[in-house]
C-alpha cells in the first residue's frame, strides 16, 4: 500500500512539475502514512525533484511542532529531514499558536500561495488523507458540523469533543477542490467502516463527502476483509 502511494506521488509529482513547474501536495497525520513517508524519503529521494514540490498539511493538531502528537512532526522526521527540499516550501500549520488565528493565517498562506480570488478555493495537486473509524477524515468529525457544512472558509480551528482538544483544518471545500485526493487506509479496526463508506450507507460522514477531481482508496488487506 505504502508503495503503491509512493508511486503515486511520484507520477503526479512529476506530471505537475512537467507541466507547470511545481507541485503542491497537502500531507496527513496518523500511523498509517509513516511508512509512505519513509519510502519517499529513502528509495525515491533521488527520483523527484523536491524543489519545486511544496508541502502543506490537511489538519495539525493544536501543539509544538516539536511534540510527538504533530502532524508536521511525523512527516519531518520521516520524510523531510531526509530529503533537499526549500525550507520556504514547507508550509506548516503553527498549532503552537491561538488556534483561531492559527486557521486564518493558514487561510491566508494559501491564498498567497495559489493567488486566489475572494471566494475561489485553491487547487491542490494531490490531497493526502486517513480515515477515522467513526469515518472522520482531516480533523472533520461526525459531530463537528461546520466542518463538513462550511462552505465558504477554506481553513478552520475546530474543537473534538471526542478528544477534548482543539484541531486545525482544511474544510471539504478546500479539499474537493484538490485534483486527486488519496485515501490510505490500514488495520482491521478501519473494515467496518470503510465497508459503511465505500457503499455508500453512512449518512453523517465526513469522508464520505470527499468529491475531489480523481478519488483513490488504498487499503490493505485488513481494511478490506469486509469489502
Amino acid at each position: 500500500m505504502s508503495r503503491r502511494a509512493a508511486e503515486t506521488f511520484l507520477e503526479a509529482a512529476e506530471r505537475n512539475i512537467r507541466g507547470k513547474g511545481r507541485f503542491t501536495v497537502a500531507l496527513s497525520g496518523g500511523k498509517t502514512p509513516e511508512m509512505f513517508y519513509e519510502l519517499l524519503g529513502a528509495e525515491y529521494a533521488d527520483k523527484i525533484e523536491w524543489s519545486k514540490v511544496h508541502v502543506f498539511w490537511g489538519d495539525e493538531r493544536c501543539v509544538p511542532p516539536e511534540s510527538p502528537e504533530s502532524n508536521y512532526n511525523m512527516a519531518a522526521r520521516a520524510l523531510l529531514s531526509k530529503i533537499k527540499i526549500p525550507d520556504k516550501n514547507i508550509h506548516r500549520i503553527k498549532g503552537e499558536d491561538e488556534p483561531t488565528s492559527a486557521a486564518i493565517a493558514y487561510e491566508e498562506e494559501l491564498r498567497a500561495h495559489f493567488g486566489l480570488k475572494a471566494g475561489e478555493p485553491p487547487a491542490f495537486d494531490l490531497v493526502l488523507l486517513g480515515l477515522g473509524k467513526d469515518g472522520h477524515t482531516l480533523s472533520i468529525f461526525p459531530a463537528t458540523k461546520t466542518g463538513f457544512e462550511e462552505e465558504e472558509r477554506l481553513v478552520i480551528d475546530t474543537y473534538v469533543e471526542k478528544k477534548k482538544a482543539r484541531r486545525v483544518t482544511m474544510t471539504l471545500k478546500t479539499v474537493n477542490s484538490a485534483s486527486i485526493a488519496l485515501f490510505l487506509v490500514s488495520g482491521k479496526e478501519k473494515a467496518g467502516i470503510l465497508r459503511e463508506v465505500l457503499r455508500g450507507t453512512e449518512e453523517a460522514c465526513p469522508a464520505r463527502m470527499v468529491r475531489p477531481g480523481k478519488l483513490i482508496w488504498l487499503v490493505d488487506k485488513d481494511a478490506a476483509s469486509r469489502l
